[in-house]
């Protein structure tokens, strides 16, 4: 296989990305806007606790270490951390269910909880399982880690559609592949892990880590996945269809570089871990960079007429709306990026700065008293410029200290 993996998991997330806009294409076809609002604030109320445990993922790569088959005393750390994340995030989201169910899920409550808690619950085992496979460079396993989630839901949603519009059973369909494929790959992937890995910190070291990958990641669901649930909320008492419609347009406009970004967030980090990170930042930034314009160029002129072959009869964004979205999503996928340098440089109070600072920036602009498509471009541009400027700055007195530090070791002794 290729040395880098690249080929073979952007193949794997090129698809991945297909079932999701399929996802996103049936759905709102079948059920309406006006229902698909809810089943848009559980996909975001779902991937919202799942890219907090996504920092789980994160640190677990960024610390994975091979060892030697059959080396004795290999204490398997992540497993643990993995198992333990699991119960707790079941746990707390049932024991705080009462208090923001109705709010979250109105008219559904614990009907939607339920799948909620069962979903992110198994996420903690696929990110610690998926970390450690791009921690080996396992790059074919992880490549099918994340067709088999992503088309066994494609695959769940489908047949359940086939039965039901019901917003429940569709919610379940969305939460059972994370638990089901890595039940459907295990046996193939088992030899490939166990006993192979190792962690490079101990038990409180991880936490300590991993509670500040989490809280970024955290940060990262609130701009990203979770930002449909966000606004959601700040719209209260808009009218359904628009609020849809501009959730809709948010979720597959931005997809592409962001989606793509995100998971390669593993081969980043493995690449940076591994290399100079100065020039081979450059070079994807350029990339990203020269992918947004013509993404967005093209979205000008396109974008409102797709949209109104996909979705006849109900509101079409504007062209301006859309170049914005893309815009924007080249931000976040530079941003996703640049955590990924910082991280690999185990610069985790950097790391969680920038996507705390982005994060926060995009509730305080959610909730402008504008109108909804000038609202949600502000935020959704704001917030990732906010986080790029820390971690870019980060990187560079970071950069200037290692210099400093170099400087002063070569110095001769006066």
């Amino acid at each position: 296989m290729p040395k880098s993996g690249l080929p073979v998991l952007l193949g794997a997330t090129a698809i991945a990305g297909v079932t999701s806009y399929l996802v996103t294409w049936l759905v709102p076809r079948a059920i309406g806007f006006a229902e698909y609002a809810t089943f848009a604030a559980f996909w975001a109320a779902l991937y919202l606790v799942v890219g907090a445990l996504y920092g789980l993922q994160q640190e677990v790569t960024r610390a994975t270490g091979a060892v030697e088959p059959g080396s004795a005393h290999v204490v398997n750390r992540a497993r643990n951390a993995g198992l333990a994340a699991s119960l707790l995030t079941f746990g707390v989201i049932l024991a705080t269910a009462p208090l923001w169910a109705d709010a979250v899920f109105p008219g559904r409550g614990w009907l939607l909880v339920l799948p909620f808690a069962a979903g992110t619950a198994s996420y903690a085992i696929v990110a610690v399982l998926a970390g450690t496979l791009f921690g080996l460079a396992r790059w074919r396993e992880a490549a099918a880690l994340v067709l088999a989630d992503a088309l066994l839901r494609l695959l769940a949603v489908g047949v359940a559609l086939l039965f039901t519009h019901d917003v429940v059973v569709l919610a379940w369909a969305v939460a059972a592949p994370f638990l089901l494929a890595v039940v459907v790959l295990w046996p193939f992937i088992r030899s490939q892990v166990v006993g192979r890995a190792q962690l490079d910190v101990g038990y409180r070291q991880l936490a300590w880590n991993v509670a500040r990958t989490i809280t970024a990641a955290a940060s990262t669901g609130i701009m990203v996945s979770g930002f449909p649930l966000i606004f959601t909320l700040a719209t209260a008492g808009e009218q359904p269809a628009l609020v849809g419609m501009v959730v809709l347009t948010v979720t597959l406009v931005r997809a592409p570089l962001i989606v793509v970004t995100m998971s390669l967030q593993g081969w980043l980090l493995v690449q940076f871990r591994d290399a100079h990170v100065a020039g081979r930042l450059a070079r994807i930034l350029g990339v990203l960079a020269i992918g947004g314009v013509l993404l967005g160029v093209a979205s000008w002129l396109l974008g409102p007429t797709i949209f109104a072959w996909l979705y006849p009869g109900e509101p079409v964004p504007g062209a301006w709306f859309i170049a914005v979205l893309v815009a924007s999503s080249a931000v976040v996928a530079a941003l996703c990026v640049t955590g990924a340098a910082v991280l690999a440089r185990s610069r985790h109070h950097i790391f969680t700065a920038g996507w705390v600072t982005g994060a926060l920036v995009t509730i305080a602009t959610v909730f402008l008293p504008l109108p909804l498509e000038v609202r949600a471009s502000i935020s959704l541009l704001a917030g990732p410029l906010g986080g790029l400027a820390v971690h870019l700055g980060g990187l560079a007195v970071s950069r200037r200290d290692r210099r400093g530090d170099g400087d002063s070791q070569s110095s001769p002794e006066q």
